[in-house]
């Protein structure tokens, strides 16, 4: 029988990968200038990202419960997400991943291919930084 990540993360799991993904992007100069865009206080971006990620990883649907339908893409279109915020963001959450996953390889892996389909999905910008709508090639 297959578990859910969220049952094998637990919320205490999901809470650490968030925070560490915070802690990276932080850090990493490459993704520095995605983190300033959230602004100086992250308890409520933090927040909502442990509840997506709850009930994206297969857990109760903390997102939806208080903010509404999630809507990933169409919440960031305001901010410009190309090739490299995309890769800077996956830079810190394997990071992330690899601190709080360390010791189960196999989910580790699952995870980040499911992340960077989720990154690729929310790109709005091409390499050249040109605006564009529905889906997108990778570059």
């Amino acid at each position: 029988m297959r578990i859910d990540p969220y049952t094998q993360l637990g919320e205490a799991g999901i809470q650490r990968l968030v925070d560490r993904l915070y802690h990276w992007m932080a850090v990493l100069p490459e993704a520095h200038a995605a983190y300033r865009l959230h602004g100086p206080d992250l308890d409520e971006v933090k927040r909502r990202l442990a509840a997506f990620l709850s009930g994206w990883l297969g857990g109760p649907e903390r997102y939806r419960d208080s903010y509404g339908e999630p809507m990933m893409r169409r919440r960031h279109l305001a901010f410009p997400v190309g090739p490299l915020e995309r890769d800077a963001w996956m830079a810190a959450l394997d990071q992330a991943l690899n601190e709080v996953l360390e010791d189960d390889p196999e989910l580790c892996g699952a995870l980040r291919r499911q992340f960077a389909s989720m990154a690729e999905h929310m790109r709005n910008r091409t390499a050249d930084g040109q605006t564009t709508g529905g889906c997108l090639h990778p570059s």
